[in-house]
């Protein structure tokens, strides 16, 4: 028994080091990868700023050769329209559209449904049938339907403009 406990010990001692190889080579590893992204985000900033300074620079040559033919405060206002479209263009661009092939309704996995339709028009709730299910003149005879049953006397049914406020 006692050279089983000596085996036990270095098997557990074994397993130990070999968690410990795995953890620095997963440190490491990761490290590197980090390293990396890290340089490529700062290469993408900083060519993000150098295009906007690019940007701003075209948009004062277009007003400068504008200013030429016009007076200064109409080669302004041109090029902030001018920058306005295209930022409107690069919006658009983004987006999807329901026109183009391909960008249908986006769905979120686990949602709800919307209490009211995409197009943001109808009512949250099904009309009302203009005759109710089950016979003619809408007489059901179910208890609790909202109207009598043939040949009784009762509440009649609801009209639609005591259901929905909207329709008066």
């Amino acid at each position: 028994m006692d050279r089983m406990d000596h085996l036990e010990h270095l098997d557990k001692h074994l397993v130990d080091e070999l968690a410990q190889v795995a953890r620095e080579t997963v440190r490491d590893e990761l490290r590197e990868q980090t390293r990396k992204q890290r340089r490529k985000a700062t290469l993408y900033a900083a060519s993000g700023a150098a295009a906007l300074y690019a940007g701003a620079a075209l948009a004062l040559t277009v007003g400068l050769v504008l200013a030429v033919a016009l007076p200064d405060w109409a080669a302004a206002l041109i090029t902030a329209v001018l920058l306005g479209v295209v930022a409107h263009l690069l919006r658009r661009a983004a987006k999807p559209h329901a026109d183009r092939p391909g960008a249908g309704h986006q769905h979120v996995v686990g949602g709800d449904a919307p209490g009211v339709p995409p197009s943001g028009l109808g009512m949250p709730y099904p009309p009302m049938p203009p005759v109710a299910p089950g016979g003619a003149g809408g007489a059901t005879g179910a208890p609790g339907a909202g109207t009598p049953a043939p040949g009784g006397t009762g509440p009649a049914a609801p009209r639609q403009d005591d259901i929905d406020p909207e329709a008066r």
